[in-house]
């Protein structure tokens, strides 16, 4: 893709659509354009979180370790965010994630991004709303599994 591509390609993902133009170039500049084949995993759980990843095709699935083996628990689409919450914490990757599809990610460096949050106000009033949601989600997940365990104990 090209810079004037990857800046408008940028701008459809909801935490960067208020930026200007200069830091939507500035950032497609210093972010890596790379492609992942089906299947191909992006990074594993416990790796250490060096940077985030804007889908820009296709999509991604989400994996756990259990006892019964790897289970997909959840997908991400186009123009989502990938990895911010462990770039945000300084802490080790908490899911695995592999490409579903021909896969093309912007990465974003840790550095980069952290730079991109605390300097830009309405990027980190974006990045609490995706987090909010992601742990609502999270939460009603939580729940459900709870709710069907106690069912199964009763019977």
């Amino acid at each position: 893709m090209e810079l004037l591509k990857e800046a408008e390609a940028l701008r459809k993902v909801p935490m960067f659509a208020k930026l200007d133009s200069s830091k939507l170039k500035l950032l497609a500049f210093t972010s890596q354009l790379l492609s992942f084949d089906d299947g191909e995993v992006l990074f594993e759980e416990g790796d250490a979180a060096d940077c985030t990843y804007v889908i820009m095709q296709s999509e991604v699935e989400i994996l756990a370790q259990t006892d019964q083996g790897v289970v997909a628990y959840g997908t991400l689409g186009e123009n989502k965010l990938l990895g911010e919450l462990a770039v945000l914490c300084n802490a080790p990757r908490s899911a695995t994630v592999r490409a579903k599809g021909a896969l093309q990610v912007l990465r974003i460096t840790d550095e980069m991004f952290l730079k991109l949050v605390t300097e830009n106000p309405e990027v980190a009033l974006e990045v609490m709303r995706q987090l909010s949601d992601k742990l609502t989600v999270t939460h009603r997940q939580v729940e459900a599994l709870e709710s069907e365990l106690h069912r199964n104990e009763r019977a």
